[in-house]
């Protein structure tokens, strides 16, 4: 089965009455996305989009990006080619491709539908409309999130692991985190793991958690959930 994981960086462009950033209006300056194949683990194709759209054209939007620090980074990586330079349409048009061409079963991404959320917003911020809706109706969507935390976040050896190393949310019954950082340290033992925060470089981990939690015995949709959508 053939799964496109996808993961976007955003900035945010509205406050509410509090003064907080809406997340659910933000606006989407990378998308970094790979194709999957589940009976290999293999990576068929990556693609890192910059939204110029966004990323140039809100100046004030990127200065609010929560890792607004790494501008300077992708400049230095646009300018070497290590990042394509798209529009808001491009971007949809290149996505549709690829769900087309490799003939995608699945959309996945670690806490995917924030992005499905801010996907939309953008699009259609940024085409007045035009465009309501990024990904195609019928596919499948799961969440690495959803399903670490039903085969792995479960188990005692996860547990320990964040109770030991102090990965435990603030609720009054404290519960594991489960961020693809925490997750991936769990998973190979390197708890100096930093995740990267830009487009591909975190899809390429979500790709690694999302066929681990299949190891583990996640089920994959069946052929008729994913021929109705």
């Amino acid at each position: 089965m053939r799964i496109l994981i996808l993961d976007g960086e955003t900035g945010e462009t509205y406050c509410n009455e509090k003064g907080q950033l809406e997340t659910e209006n933000g606006q989407v300056y990378d998308l970094g996305g790979s194709v999957l194949e589940t009976d290999t683990g293999e990576l068929l194709t990556k693609i890192s989009l910059v939204n110029e759209d966004v990323f140039f054209g809100m100046p004030l939007t990127m200065e609010q990006a929560y890792f607004a620090e790494k501008i300077p980074q992708y400049l230095t990586e646009m300018r070497m080619g290590q990042r394509r330079i798209v529009d808001t349409l491009k971007m949809w048009l290149i996505i549709r491709q690829i769900i087309k061409d490799y003939k995608i079963e699945v959309i996945a991404g670690h806490n995917i539908w924030f992005d499905v959320k801010v996907l939309n917003a953008t699009l259609r911020y940024q085409l007045k409309s035009r465009l309501r809706y990024f990904l195609p109706f019928g596919i499948p969507i799961m969440d690495t999130m959803k399903m670490a935390r039903t085969v792995i976040g479960n188990t005692k050896e996860y547990i320990d692991f964040c109770v030991t190393n102090n990965y435990m949310t603030n609720h009054a019954i404290p519960r594991p985190r489960l961020t693809a950082e925490i997750l991936w340290r769990f998973l190979t033992g390197d708890n100096n793991f930093q995740e990267s925060h830009t487009g591909l470089e975190d899809v390429e981990i979500e790709a690694k958690i999302f066929m681990e939690c299949l190891r583990r015995g996640y089920p994959l949709p069946t052929e008729e959930e994913v021929s109705q959508g």
